[in-house]
């Protein structure tokens, strides 16, 4: 007569885990974006002195912000396809700029791609549920 928990709680558990570590990986990808996306414009390889119009790129990855730190579904899919567009200036820039700014292109390639691969992972998480 011991108190085994069922085998429900333990798998709910870990599809819970999966979806906290899925949101945070997805917030911390997409923060960092627009983190170096406003720094690369303005301060670290900027197109022109004293930074650049450039730095407006950022404002459409704003839109998404609060519903992914809401954990919406439907946000998840749409900044998703968002953020496609800027793997792709990443990949562009990092073969046709120069040395401090192709690096940072293939940094926002990394994290381009590190947001879809934890946004995928949240949808794929809450439609299982």
């Amino acid at each position: 007569t011991g108190t085994r928990s069922p085998m429900w709680i333990f798998a709910l558990s870990r599809f819970l885990t999966r979806m906290r570590y899925a949101h945070f990986g997805a917030v911390t990808s997409l923060t960092a974006l627009i983190a170096l996306c406003v720094s690369w414009e303005l301060w670290l390889a900027p197109l022109r002195a004293g930074g650049s119009w450039m730095v407006l790129k950022a404002l459409p990855l704003l839109a998404p912000l609060t519903g992914i730190l809401h954990g919406r579904i439907h946000t998840f899919q749409w900044a998703a396809m968002l953020v496609l567009a800027y793997f792709i200036e990443g990949v562009m820039r990092g073969y046709t700029d120069g040395a401090p700014s192709a690096t940072l292109a293939h940094l926002e390639v990394a994290l381009a791609l590190a947001f879809i691969g934890c946004a995928i992972w949240f949808v794929r998480s809450a439609r299982a549920a």
